[in-house]
């Protein structure tokens, strides 16, 4: 099964694919002016150590020099991973040839947005 959506950003496309892998999902965020590999991150759900009865997220992540999408691949494989209690891949690369906060502010709203239907659809799948 899987879950896609584009949304844009400024006129630029920005594509969200979501494979089931089993129960565990992996993601590719890409789109802006040039689609690319930025950042990919894994996050496997665990008690949290403050309370064991919440569960959290340890989350790695890789990202090529100078990119700067590990924010959003650690944001979102941690976020599902924890609300979901399954392992997540975030492979995220976004460029926007003339980026500035107002794009950033876009972005990170329409994110969450992702992240909320992903994590609807994940659970009518289940």
């Amino acid at each position: 099964m899987m879950y896609e959506s584009t949304f844009s950003i400024v006129g630029k496309p920005i594509s969200v694919v979501v494979l089931n892998l089993g129960l565990d999902l992996s993601l590719s965020i890409s789109g802006g002016d040039r689609p690319h590999i930025g950042a990919v991150a894994l996050a496997v759900p665990r008690p949290s150590s403050s309370d064991p009865k919440v569960i959290s997220a340890t989350t790695s992540v890789i990202a090529v020099t100078g990119h700067k999408e590990d924010v959003i691949a650690t944001h979102v494989a941690d976020r599902l991973a924890a609300s979901l209690g399954c392992i997540v891949t975030v492979s995220c690369g976004i460029h926007f040839d003339k980026i500035n906060t107002q794009i950033l502010e876009n972005l990170q709203n329409q994110i969450e947005t992702e992240i909320e239907q992903i994590k609807e659809w994940y659970e009518l799948r289940k």
